[in-house]
């Protein structure tokens, strides 16, 4: 007789259930934009700029203002060098922000949600939100205190009408993602515009401008001196801009081979370093504006940019107030917009969430906008350009908590293939994210 060879299917364990795969960061405009197959390299270089300027936006916005018009006008052109590394090292660390998003298929939300213990990654992500908070802020009231300048309108209904970006960015979002690089470009080079008219009218002595380009060890020893140092540190490698550029280089519609891959990363590393550029020109010329104006006139004691919004004109000539404000609020708005899309990266990143795009946007808005309202509606005028400064310098503090696993995850081979950090970029990246971590603890300390 034979055997039964039947087997009972209700005996054979059920099968773990699997890991949803998190969906594509920013799906709505994941791969959306063509890349052309061969031709020449500038048109295929063209094809890829646009996410470097997105990134370039919060290298210049109302809080690098507050930070670098303090600076110039007490210090004069002594921290221009903290501007000039800053940039560098933001060079650095927004190409590996790229390389990671475009290897990976990750955003660094992403790859922190799953490389790291929950514990962990919750305390990286209420992290995020701080800095996306703190970044706010700046953005919110920036763009407030341009429309008080140029219209009057009270300060917090300034601040409240910036929270309209979040229907703009959705209704132009849906006519094509170029469209809103478009936008910001246009944006970014009416603020460079501006700006050299203004230094023009300054004339700076360019020879301690040169000076000013060099570190002093000054900066260390003076409290003072360093906080605003660490305020321009957190306004110019901010935190979020890490997210995002993890996030938005994804809208290429890269192919899928080594080769195509190593192409995306190059052309994607050329785009974020001429616009990083762009944006320490940007930097570089408020300061020097603050230095030229400010410092070398006497007027020191300037901290506000309403301030520095009413000496200029006396000191320059007729427009350089209007057009000071005009560039403020070119920044504002464009800051928001990014720092919305931020928002909605990581929280969607960190929590997996699979909301609609504009309820994910519209609670990452909420999270930022709420509590710059009530500071506004408390503080009011008063007191709001110190609270840019200490923003910046939150953003600051809360940068170590996305530079650490941004190093740690592109050195992974695992994830990263035959693209893993060298031994050089290694080196670089760690020195970089232990300075960051002892200039902040060590301002923490003499500030305690």
């Amino acid at each position: 007789m034979s055997a039964d060879t039947s087997t009972d299917i209700n005996a054979i364990p059920a099968a773990p259930p699997a890991t949803p795969e998190p969906r594509p960061s920013l799906p709505e405009v994941f791969r959306s934009v063509p890349l052309p197959k061969g031709g020449k390299f500038w048109r295929r270089l063209l094809a890829f700029v646009g996410p470097g300027y997105l990134v370039a936006v919060g290298y210049m916005d109302p809080g690098n203002w507050a930070t670098d018009l303090q600076g110039g006008a007490r210090f004069g052109y002594t921290l221009l060098s903290v501007i000039v590394l800053s940039s560098i090292l933001a060079v650095f660390l927004q190409s590996l922000a790229a390389k990671l998003g475009l290897v990976t298929g990750r955003d660094l939300a992403q790859a922190c949600r799953e490389a790291y213990p929950r514990p962990v990654g919750i305390f990286l992500w209420l992290s995020a939100e701080i800095a996306i908070v703190a970044c706010d802020i700046a953005e919110v009231i920036g763009a407030g205190i341009a429309l008080y300048l140029l219209f009057k309108l009270p300060l917090i209904i300034g601040c409240a009408i910036t929270a309209a970006d979040v229907l703009l960015v959705l209704g132009l979002q849906g006519r094509g993602w170029r469209l809103i690089e478009a936008i910001v470009v246009a944006l970014i080079a009416a603020i460079i515009v501006i700006f050299a008219i203004e230094i023009f009218w300054a004339q700076p002595n360019w020879a301690q401008v040169g000076l000013g380009a060099l570190p002093h060890p000054e900066i260390l020893a003076n409290k003072s001196m360093l906080y605003i140092a660490l305020g321009i540190l957190g306004a110019t490698v901010m935190p979020h801009n890490l997210y995002l550029h993890s996030s938005i280089v994804q809208t290429r519609a890269t192919g899928p081979t080594e080769g195509d891959k190593r192409e995306a990363v190059r052309m994607a590393q050329i785009d974020s370093l001429i616009a990083l550029t762009l944006a320490l020109l940007v930097n570089a010329a408020i300061l020097i504006l603050a230095a030229s104006a400010f410092h070398r006139t006497g007027h020191t004691g300037v901290g506000q940019i309403e301030d520095a919004y009413k000496l200029l004109t006396p000191l320059l000539g007729a427009g350089a107030s209007t057009l000071f404000a005009v560039a403020l609020l070119a920044s504002g708005q464009n800051s928001t917009l990014t720092g919305t899309l931020a928002g909605q990266i990581i929280m969607e990143g960190f929590v997996n969430i699979r909301l609609a795009a504009w309820q994910s946007r519209m609670i990452a808005r909420l999270l930022a906008i709420v509590p710059t309202l009530v500071i506004v509606g408390i503080y009011g005028m008063k007191g709001v350009d110190a609270l840019l400064v200490f923003s910046q310098v939150v953003l600051s503090a809360q940068l170590s908590f996305a530079v650490f696993p941004l190093i740690h995850v592109t050195s992974d081979r695992k994830k990263m293939g035959v693209f893993v950090n060298g031994p050089v970029t290694k080196v670089v990246g760690w020195t970089a994210a232990a300075v960051i971590l002892g200039l902040n603890v060590y301002l923490i300390a003499n500030s305690i």
